[in-house]
């Protein structure tokens, strides 16, 4: 299969390809032309790629579980690599929620200021300090 066929097919870009070889992710055979051709299994492991890729994994994380995935064994520590990688997943989205939920109360303050907010406003004060929020 072509370049072109397995770019459409998985639904990335060519170039996406090029830099997937680049990674020793994914290998072709040259034609004697010197076309890059690929084994109809290409599509399924480009699809694999992406996932892992999506998973916030590094080439070096992806180059090992795509071994792992297709040699049908598991690299010693990989799992520990992975579990550790999931684990920091969880502590930044535990943040981002917890900005969020700060963020939420910044909104609801700004929609309905406290009424000594209010007021210092109608008197044409100056703006509130942070000390309101």
């Amino acid at each position: 299969m072509r370049i072109g066929e397995v770019a459409r097919r998985a639904g990335v870009s060519v170039r996406a390809l090029r830099y997937y070889e680049e990674q020793d992710l994914l290998r072709a055979e040259r034609s004697s032309g010197g076309q890059r051709r690929y084994p109809d299994s290409a599509v399924d492991r480009v699809q694999l790629i992406q996932q892992l890729y999506a998973a916030g994994l590094p080439s070096r994380s992806v180059r090992e579980v795509l071994r792992s995935v297709y040699a049908g064994t598991v690299e010693p520590g990989l799992l520990d690599r992975l579990e550790s990688e999931r684990a920091r997943i969880t502590t930044r989205i535990t943040e981002l929620l917890a900005a969020r939920d700060r963020l939420d109360g910044v909104i609801a303050t700004t929609r309905n200021p406290p009424p000594a907010c209010a007021r210092g406003r109608a008197r044409g004060g100056p703006a509130p300090s942070a000390a309101h929020g």
